[in-house]
């Protein structure tokens, strides 16, 4: 199993897809993107993509001119009926890749949130590894259309479009269901100012929120990984 990790910013953190792929044995080629690392140039050389979140928007073509190969590319996996993980940013660029809008802006959320499964979510092999109302970590401001021909999966009050599927198992999903508890963590030491900005009292509410939210989300985002890497 040849998995290709497309990184979009410095200290990408693989949280529960890792744990998934390293349990299925996967061999991974980790491509840093942001830095200039060239992408894969076709789709034979590996059996699934997987593209993380960043600080940039999906349009964000000025400063990272390799984000329309990126979207490109992703829809070459699927439009090929290999898997295919695009979380937060990645699901942007996915929906770019299947002509979707982004919405810039559109949709702010932070912390641990609620999330709802649609009726073909509750029966879709992915995300029907988890509960409707789980539990999940966000951190985006942007959102966007549904791509002509997807499946939503999931929603909630913020975001209409957390989670949507095209084809077999090219998936996107708007919330960070990899980001177990010690990520989380890692973010808070790396990113406080920005967490503080975002929620207010963040750092001073974090360990009791981590205590009691934490391992329902970890498990959710554990289950959900592992239905993507049997999609592979």
């Amino acid at each position: 199993m040849r998995v290709a990790i497309v990184e979009n910013m410095d200290m990408t953190h693989h949280g529960q897809v890792g744990v998934a792929l390293a349990e299925a044995g996967a061999d991974i080629e980790v491509i840093r993107a942001f830095a200039g690392e060239p992408l894969p140039k076709a789709v034979d050389d590996h059996d699934a993509l997987v593209v993380f979140g960043g600080e940039q928007n999906a349009r964000d073509d000025d400063k990272h001119p390799y984000l329309p190969q990126l979207a490109a590319l992703m829809r070459a996996f699927g439009d090929a009926d290999k898997a295919v993980l695009g979380i937060c940013l990645g699901s942007q660029i996915l929906a770019r890749g299947y002509g979707a809008e982004n919405l810039i802006g559109k949709a702010p959320e932070f912390g641990w949130q609620v999330i709802g499964l649609t009726q073909e979510g509750a029966g879709d092999p992915v995300l029907s590894a988890v509960e409707d109302g789980f539990l999940s970590f966000q951190w985006h401001d942007d959102t966007f259309t549904l791509p002509n021909g997807a499946v939503r999966l999931a929603h909630n009050a913020t975001t209409a479009n957390q989670a949507f599927r095209v084809g077999r198992a090219a998936y996107g999903t708007q919330f960070h269901f990899e980001a177990h508890r010690g990520v989380i963590e890692q973010w808070n030491r790396q990113f406080a100012a920005h967490a503080e900005r975002k929620h207010p009292g963040w750092q001073e509410k974090h360990p009791e929120l981590a205590a009691i939210q934490g391992p329902l989300a970890d498990a959710a985002g554990l289950a959900i990984a592992r239905a993507w890497v049997r999609q592979i």
